[in-house]
């Protein structure tokens, strides 16, 4: 069987697309190259380009949408928080009056003195407040005061 032109292309960009996945490791042309060898397939089938072509999109754009949320959780299964993300969830003391509008604050947890901001733009939190850090922002603490025990 000898391979016509277009099947030699198809084969030409999945070779490349693979080397990229290779050499990246990021999943980022694995699904292109699904869609480039249904295409290849196709055309060494002598199927229409339009075809080929529509078999590629078709085929990269369902891989897209369907494989690549379980794949990338399959790949990040072992993936251990850094520091800074483990501390999301934790409770934090205010050491310096948090007020969005005047940029203070400060809250220490773990030991470690970190510039906060409240979660509530308009909200201030007092000195001395408990928190929990609701998200990471840069290098600040985005954090939401805890509700007085009643």
């Amino acid at each position: 069987m000898v391979i016509g032109t277009q099947a030699f292309y198809w084969l030409a960009l999945l070779v490349v697309l693979l080397a990229i996945e290779a050499i990246t490791l990021g999943l980022t042309t694995i699904w292109f190259a699904g869609g480039a060898l249904v295409a290849f397939i196709l055309a060494t089938l002598q199927v229409d380009l339009m075809a080929q072509i529509a078999a590629f999109c078709a085929v990269s754009i369902l891989l897209l949408i369907f494989t690549r949320p379980a794949a990338a959780r399959w790949l990040n299964r072992d993936r251990v928080k850094t520091n800074a993300q483990s501390l999301v969830g934790e409770t934090a003391i205010v050491t310096e009056t948090i007020n969005n509008l005047a940029a203070t604050g400060q809250v220490q947890v773990h030991g470690q003195y970190w510039t906060a901001r409240a979660l509530d733009s308009s909200q201030v939190i007092e000195k001395e407040k408990n928190v929990t850090i609701e998200q990471i922002s840069g290098v600040k603490l985005i954090v939401k005061a805890l509700e007085a025990a009643q």
